[in-house]
């Protein structure tokens, strides 16, 4: 017989959990039970429910979301590195991305090969019960953002029948905002004449990091990223106000993102200007985490436990809970809460919603 799960102190200032080297399946369901103790409430899904229910929420997506359809960028950034012969050993795709432009003297030309391998490659199975995009589409929200450069999420909504759905991306440097024509780039939607206002049926799905269909747009290199956080910090008006009032009056749902993803922490300390704006500073946001060494059994359980607890603590501090798990596990069970809740497939309900217009 195993021997019984043990009750581990998981207070801040606890250190009596003992360091247990992997020892297989024992070791998992000490780490399971664990992280039961860090797991959504109630509570913390019935926000999160009515802020999807009343058009307050706006989904988040970084490249988890994308798995498996598209490798993560660290699987990338290695295929570019032994391909370009890339000589340092911090194989971070922007850093490879920059080695790239310097070595080929040309910023585009790793944009552009980085399009024409989109151009290759797959499309997820939208009819999939757990296909997180497909999910997010099927809900009455008005706003999607996301930074990575694939249309997933607007073939998502296209998927759902929703077919004024509209797909934009951030204008961050000169030659987008200035040389619009020369690039073959399209105008700005919330530009247009009559003006265009995103609802649950003509949602609006942002790109912050650019867009595949026009290489110029990408935020790939360690000079993008730089240019990028530069520019949005200086000039305010970058960002749609209808982009920036989802950021601010709205429950965020980052879902397909990690910490350890230096990038994004340098977007993410953007963002807390806005979550911390007003009324939005008192509202609770949610991201969807791959729990810390996920995949590597080698990890001490001490270790693990730490880890964790920072990664709790760092997030509850702006008010942002945590579901520990990857974007499929999330979406299963969101959908399971959901029509609970309605009593109804989710096609019908997001019909029986779609009048809700919210603010």
């Amino acid at each position: 017989m195993s021997d019984p799960i043990p009750y581990l102190n998981l207070s801040p200032t606890s250190e009596d959990v003992p360091e247990i080297p992997n020892v297989g399946e024992r070791t998992k369901m000490r780490w399971a039970a664990i992280l039961r103790k860090f797991a959504l409430t109630s509570e913390d899904w019935e926000v999160l429910l009515d802020s999807i229910e009343t058009g307050r929420c706006t989904p988040f997506l970084g490249a988890g979301a994308c798995v498996p359809t598209l490798p993560l960028g660290a699987q990338l950034a290695n295929e570019w590195a032994e391909r370009f012969r890339y000589p340092l050993e911090d194989r971070d795709l922007s850093k490879i991305a920059q080695y790239v432009a310097v070595t080929h003297r040309d910023g585009l030309y790793p944009k552009s090969i980085l399009a024409r391998w989109f151009q290759n490659s797959s499309c997820p199975d939208f009819n999939a019960a757990n296909q997180v995009h497909r999910l997010l589409a099927e809900f009455p929200l008005p706003v999607y953002v996301t930074t990575n450069y694939d249309d997933f999420m607007w073939q998502a909504l296209q998927a759902a029948d929703k077919k004024g759905a509209r797909r934009d991306f951030c204008r961050w440097n000169d030659d987008l905002r200035f040389k619009a024509d020369e690039l073959d780039l399209p105008p700005p939607v919330f530009e247009e004449i009559p003006p265009y206002e995103p609802d649950p049926e003509k949602p609006i799905v942002f790109h912050l990091h650019g867009h595949k269909n026009h290489p110029d747009s990408l935020v790939l290199t360690e000079d993008d990223y730089v240019d990028f956080l530069i520019a949005i910090s200086k000039n305010e008006e970058l960002l749609p106000p209808r982009i920036t009032r989802a950021f601010s009056r709205s429950t965020l749902l980052f879902v397909g993102y990690s910490l350890a993803d230096w990038n994004f922490r340098l977007l993410f300390r953007k963002l807390v200007t806005y979550i911390q704006q007003g009324s939005n500073k008192k509202r609770a946001h949610l991201s969807v985490q791959v729990e810390p060494f996920a995949g590597n059994d080698d990890v001490l359980l001490k270790q693990r436990i730490r880890a964790i607890k920072y990664l709790n603590q760092y997030y509850s501090e702006l008010n942002i809970r945590v579901f520990w798990g990857d974007c499929e596990a999330f979406t299963k069970v969101l959908r399971k809460k959901w029509e609970k809740r309605h009593a109804a497939p989710l096609p019908a309900m997001r019909k029986q919603m779609s009048g809700k217009n919210p603010a």
